[in-house]
């Protein structure tokens, strides 16, 4: 493939500009020196550039994605040791990885054990494998969630501040047991719930089985959340 010398970088620059095309822009002449070197057509130029910048643009995507995840650094699914929790099903977390599966149908994950069981890092690695494979994910500690939409609430933007919550596919709230048995903090969380049921998916992680949530929420119509 030959280039024209007349052709004008910096015009050329504008045009992908106006085009939203930064990594061609950035990266055209190298693929263009290439080309002329090894002889391609210009449809394998076309292509060769138009990967790259579709390349570029996923990988921003999930940077974008990891920064407001929030998730816990260093926890990953390489990391969490399966043999040391023989009840989890290692293949049965990487299929939920996939996400397609249960996220598409608003379903939701529950983990329960004792403090120190791993719950957490195999809560946020899971979340890390999604947003890697397209899905959008925030983690929370339930406790500081709940301090956020009580504040809405005050403000008189709760519905609105819940709504913010749908553009993530899953929701983690870490640890619900730390939630204290106040019935302003256990409303916000079950309109929450309420909010996202069968329409975006939970994880949440408890100390307590499902069978004992009745200790975390003393209002025993919000024991029975419709997530579960």
């Amino acid at each position: 493939m030959k280039t024209n010398p007349a052709v004008d970088s910096a015009r050329l620059g504008l045009l992908l500009n106006e085009l939203r095309l930064p990594a061609i822009k950035v990266m055209w002449p190298q693929f263009a020196e290439r080309a002329d070197k090894e002889g391609w057509p210009a449809a394998r130029f076309l292509a060769a550039i138009i990967e790259h910048e579709l390349a570029e643009r996923d990988r921003r995507r999930i940077e974008r994605h990891l920064a407001e995840a929030r998730l816990l650094p260093g926890k990953t699914l390489d990391t969490f040791e399966f043999e040391a929790v023989p009840m989890i099903s290692k293949a049965q977390v990487m299929a939920i990885t996939a996400g397609d599966s249960w996220l598409e149908k608003g379903a939701n994950l529950l983990l329960f054990g004792p403090p120190g069981g791993g719950k957490s890092h195999l809560a946020s690695a899971i979340g890390l494998a999604l947003i890697e494979t397209g899905w959008r994910v925030m983690f929370t500690r339930t406790t500081d969630l709940v301090q956020k939409l009580q504040v809405a609430r005050r403000e008189l933007g709760l519905e609105a501040a819940i709504n913010r919550l749908d553009r993530f596919h899953l929701l983690i709230l870490d640890d619900l047991a730390y939630v204290t048995k106040d019935q302003a903090e256990t409303s916000v969380l079950f309109e929450l719930i309420s909010a996202r049921y069968e329409r975006r998916s939970l994880l949440i992680t408890a100390n307590q089985p499902f069978g004992e949530w009745g200790k975390v929420f003393p209002d025993p119509s919000n024991a029975r959340y419709p997530c579960c």
